[in-house]
C-alpha cells in the first residue's frame, strides 16, 4: 500500500513538472505566443489552472497584450495584472468578457480609472476584485462595481473613493472582505456599512474613524481580522470573532470596551508604535492561552513586565524599542514556544543572549542587528539549537575574541556551526576581515550569506567557494577586484550573487564571469547597463567614474542616541582610488591564508 501510493506521489511530481515545461515553453517568446494564438479554440478547452498559470508567465514576461486576452475568455479562472502601468480601459473591455472570471487583481494599475470598470459591470462569476492603490478610482467607478452582486472581497485601498463612494459599498451584501484602507472615511460611512453582516475582514487604516465609529463595529457579528492603524480610535467594542488586530500607531486605552469580564481569543496583535493608556487593561482582555503572534516594535515601553503570562507567544517584535538587558528575563520565561524574536534597533549588549541562551529551545529567527552585541555573544547564540535565520547586521562582531589586550585573536565564528539547522546568517556592516571567513564555509545547511565589511577582499569570496549548499551570497561594498571575481569559483547551488557597492569591478569582469555563469543572476550597479548596452560596446570608463562617484558621495546617517559605541565608518571615501590600491598591499598576511596571489588590480604600484 506505501509503495503504490509512493508511486502515486512521484507519478503526480511528474506530471507536475511536465506541465510546468510545457507552460514554460509556451510563454518562451512572442513568436512562440503568436504560433498558438492562431489555435484559439484548443485555447478554450484549456483546463482553469493551466490557463490561469500561462497567464501569469506571459504577464511577469511582458508578453501579455489586450487582443491576446480574447483568447482565455472561456477558460481563465483567476487574472493578476498588478503593477501594469499599461493596463486602461482597452485591457478591461477584454476581462469583461471572460465567461468564467472570478478573481481580477489590478492593484498599482495606474491608469485603471472609474470609466474602465464600467465594463465589469453584472459579472456574475466574480468574486473578488483588487484596485488597491488605483489613485483615479474614484465614487464614479463604485457605481459600476456594485452592481457585481457575486463579489466576496473587495480591495479599495489608496483609492479616490469619498465618503460617498464608501457607502454606495453597503449594496454588495454578500462581501466578506473588504479593505478600504488609506481613505479618509469618516464615522458616518462607516455606520452605512453594518449592513454588510458577512464582512470578516475589514481594513480601515489611515480613516477619520473615532470611538464613536468604531462603536458600530460590534455589529460585525462575524469579524475575524480589523485593522485600524493610524486612526484615532482608542477604544473598541467586544468583538468575540476577532483574531487578528492592528492598531499600530494608535494610542490604546481598551480592545474590549473596558469590561474586565470580557476575554478575546485573540491571536495576532500588531501594535507597532502604538502607545498605551493602560497596558495591564489592553492585556487581560486577551485570553493568553490562543495568543500567538506581538508586534511592539517602535512601543516606547521600558518593561515588559505584560509578558509573563503570554506564555503561547510564538512571535515577538521588540525591534526599534527601549528595552535593555534587564527587561529580557522577560523573554527568557517565555520559553518553549517562541519561534521568532527581533531585538533590533534596542538597547540590549551581549548579556541579552546570555540570559536567553537555554530557554528558547524552539526559536527558529533572532534578530540583534543594530545592537551592541559583539563576539562574546556567539557562544551563547549557539546554544538555541533550533536556529535558522540569524541577522547581526551592524553590530559590533569581529569575527574574533581577545582574551586580553595583546593576546592572540580567537576566531569566534566556530561554535555557530553547531546549529544544524541555520540556513540564513546576515553579517552586513560588520568589521569582519579575510581571516575569519573560511569557518563560516562548515556551515552545513548555509544557504543565504549576506556580508559587508570594509577589510573584506577577494580572499574572502574565494574561501567560500567550499560554501557547498550557497544558494545566495550577498558580497557588498566589499573591495572585490576584477580578476578576484574571475578566479571566484562558485558553489555548485550558488543561484544568487549580489555585488552590489564592490566599486573596483568593471563591465567587462561582470560581463566575463556572467557568460562563464549563466545559471547565476548577478546584481551589481553595471548590470542595467550592460543589459542596456547587449549587442555593442559597453561604456566601461563612464561605468567606473559613475561607481567612484557614488562611493566618494557616501554619507551614513545614523541615529546618535541608538547606536552609541558603534563606529563604523566606510574609511575608502578618504582615500582616492589609487591610495586605496597602495593601502590593500598592507593585508598581504591575509592572502596567504588561502593560497591567493595578490591580484593585479591591487598591488602596490611601483
Amino acid at each position: 500500500m506505501a509503495a503504490a501510493s509512493a508511486s502515486a506521489s512521484a507519478g503526480n511530481a511528474g506530471q507536475t513538472r511536465l506541465v510546468d515545461r510545457c507552460i514554460d515553453v509556451a510563454a518562451r517568446g512572442p513568436a512562440t505566443v503568436e504560433a498558438w494564438r492562431r489555435q484559439r479554440r484548443s485555447l478554450e478547452r484549456l483546463p482553469g489552472p493551466l490557463a490561469d498559470e500561462l497567464l501569469r508567465r506571459l504577464a511577469a514576461r511582458r508578453f501579455l497584450f489586450p487582443s491576446l486576452l480574447e483568447v482565455f475568455r472561456y477558460s481563465a479562472e483567476e487574472v493578476d495584472l498588478g503593477g501594469n502601468i499599461a493596463v486602461d480601459a482597452e485591457w478591461l473591455a477584454y476581462l469583461g468578457a471572460f465567461r468564467y472570471l472570478r478573481v481580477l487583481k489590478m492593484a498599482d494599475c495606474k491608469n485603471v480609472n472609474s470609466a474602465a470598470v464600467w465594463t465589469l459591470s453584472g459579472m456574475s462569476t466574480l468574486k473578488e476584485l483588487d484596485l488597491s492603490r488605483c489613485s483615479r478610482i474614484s465614487d464614479a467607478g463604485i457605481k459600476h462595481i456594485v452592481s457585481i452582486d457575486s463579489l466576496e472581497k473587495l480591495h479599495l485601498s489608496d483609492t479616490g473613493l469619498t465618503d460617498n463612494g464608501v457607502m454606495l459599498i453597503s449594496a454588495l451584501k454578500n462581501l466578506q472582505l473588504l479593505d478600504l484602507g488609506g481613505i479618509h472615511m469618516t464615522d458616518k460611512a462607516l455606520q452605512s456599512l453594518q449592513v454588510l453582516t458577512q464582512l470578516e475582514n475589514l481594513d480601515i487604516w489611515g480613516s477619520e474613524i473615532t470611538n464613536e465609529g468604531a462603536s458600530i463595529l460590534k455589529a460585525f457579528t462575524r469579524l475575524r481580522f480589523l485593522n485600524v492603524s493610524w486612526t484615532h480610535v482608542t477604544r473598541l467594542p467586544p468583538l468575540p470573532n476577532l483574531r487578528y488586530l492592528n492598531m499600530s500607531n494608535c494610542t490604546i486605552h481598551s480592545i474590549c470596551g473596558g469590561d474586565s469580564e470580557v476575554r478575546i481569543h485573540l491571536e495576532k496583535f500588531t501594535a507597532s508604535a502604538a502607545s498605551f493608556g493602560n497596558i495591564d487593561e489592553v492585556f487581560s482582555s486577551i485570553e493568553a492561552s490562543s495568543f500567538s503572534f506581538l508586534d511592539m516594535s517602535g512601543c516606547s515601553l521600558s518593561n515588559l513586565y505584560i509578558l509573563q503570562k503570554l506564555k503561547s507567544l510564538e512571535h515577538l517584535d521588540l525591534s526599534l524599542s527601549r528595552i535593555t538587558d534587564d527587561e529580557i528575563q522577560y523573554v527568557a520565561n517565555i520559553g518553549m514556544n517562541l519561534r521568532y524574536l527581533s531585538l533590533k534597533n534596542t538597547g540590549i549588549t551581549s548579556q541579552a543572549p546570555c540570559v536567553l541562551a537555554g530557554t528558547v529551545p524552539n526559536l527558529s529567527s533572532l534578530s540583534l542587528a543594530y545592537t551592541k552585541i559583539d563576539d562574546s555573544a556567539l557562544v551563547y547564540i549557539s546554544l538555541m539549537p533550533s536556529l535558522r535565520v540569524i541577522d547581526l547586521t551592524h553590530t559590533n562582531i569581529k569575527g574574533f575574541t581577545r582574551v586580553e589586550a595583546n593576546s592572540e585573536k580567537t576566531l569566534s565564528m566556530p561554535p555557530l556551526e553547531c546549529l544544524v539547522y541555520l540556513q540564513s546568517l546576515y553579517l552586513e556592516d560588520t568589521a569582519l576581515a579575510d581571516e575569519v571567513i573560511p569557518p563560516l564555509t562548515s556551515f552545513r545547511a548555509l544557504k543565504y550569506l549576506y556580508l559587508k565589511s570594509d577589510f573584506l577582499s577577494d580572499p574572502a569570496l574565494h574561501a567560500l567557494s567550499s560554501a557547498s549548499n550557497l544558494i545566495h551570497l550577498g558580497f557588498c561594498g566589499n573591495v572585490l577586484s576584477n580578476s578576484g571575481l574571475l578566479q571566484f569559483v562558485p558553489p555548485t547551488q550558488l543561484r544568487v550573487l549580489d555585488l552590489s557597492g564592490c566599486w573596483i569591478l568593471t563591465g567587462d569582469a561582470i560581463s566575463t564571469f556572467c557568460r562563464h555563469h549563466p545559471m547565476i543572476e548577478v546584481r551589481h550597479e553595471i548590470m542595467q547597463e550592460l543589459q542596456q548596452n547587449r549587442g555593442g560596446a559597453l561604456q566601461v570608463h563612464k561605468s567606473k567614474q559613475l561607481l567612484q562617484a557614488k562611493a566618494k558621495a557616501v554619507n551614513i546617517s545614523v541615529d546618535a542616541s541608538r547606536l552609541s559605541g558603534i563606529s563604523f565608518v566606510d574609511e575608502r571615501i578618504k582615500y582616492s582610488r589609487e591610495e586605496l590600491m597602495n593601502i590593500q598591499d598592507l593585508t598581504g598576511s591575509n592572502l596567504v591564508l588561502n593560497g591567493v596571489q595578490l591580484p593585479p588590480e591591487l598591488r602596490r604600484m611601483e
